[in-house]
This record gives structure tokens, sequence and C-alpha cells, in this order.
């Protein structure tokens, strides 16, 4: 019901950027948070950063500073600016959106989370 597409990754060198984004698409009705998680490996998935509706942020402690997460709500679009890499960034980068879709043309479901396909994204030199 929900698509949501990521891109934007890739292989940087420690102190470098990268932009990640992520568009979604579907049975929309509305979205509440959207957010960027990763997962390095042999490690579990973690939050890197969030944002409200209303566009208000979160972010781990490890990025603060680092990154900035924005969205447009037109356009139904996450992104997240990377600064000052570091080699421990390396991760699979997830995107994910809490969803309420359309189920029929007068019933609206209640929202659920939804997570993208997944970014590599490599930091070494």
């Amino acid at each position: 019901q929900v698509q949501l597409v990521e891109s934007g990754g890739g292989l940087v060198q420690p102190g470098g950027s990268l932009r990640l984004s992520c568009a979604a698409s579907g049975r929309i009705f509305s979205i509440n948070a959207m957010g960027w998680y990763r997962q390095a490996p042999g490690k579990q998935r973690e939050l890197v950063a969030t944002i409200t509706s209303g566009g208000m942020p979160n972010y781990a402690d490890s990025v603060k500073g680092r990154f900035t997460i924005s969205r447009d709500n037109g356009k139904n679009t996450v992104d997240l600016k990377m600064n000052s890499l570091k080699p421990e960034d390396t991760a699979v980068y997830y995107c994910n959106a809490n969803v309420a879709t359309w189920y029929s043309s007068t019933y609206v479901k209640p929202a659920s989370d939804y997570w993208g396909q997944g970014t590599q994204v490599t930091v070494s030199s």
C-alpha cells in the first residue's frame, strides 16, 4: 500500500558528506513521523533521526551536530544530510514512515510503520 524508496547512499571518505533521500508513495492519507534508522553488520537496527509532521526533529546522540533531517510534506519526502562522516557511521540506512492509508474512498486505515529497502553508506579512506 505504501512504498518508500531511498536514494543517495555510497562510499565517502571520513569527514565527507552525503545526502540521503526517501520518497513515499501509494494510498497515503497522512504521514505522521518520518525517520532514518541504520544497521551495521552484527548490530541491531538503531534510530538515527526522526521528524514529526510538524517538523520537530529528534537525533541520536551519536549524530547530533553532524546530521540534519528535513521533510517536505507536500512531496512526502524526508532527507538526511550527513556531514563530518566517520567510519562508525558505516551501515545500511533505512527510511521509516508512520502512515495512515486509504482502505476505501471513505475509510482510512489506522497508521502503521513502513520501511524502505535500505541504502548502503560506507565511510572509508
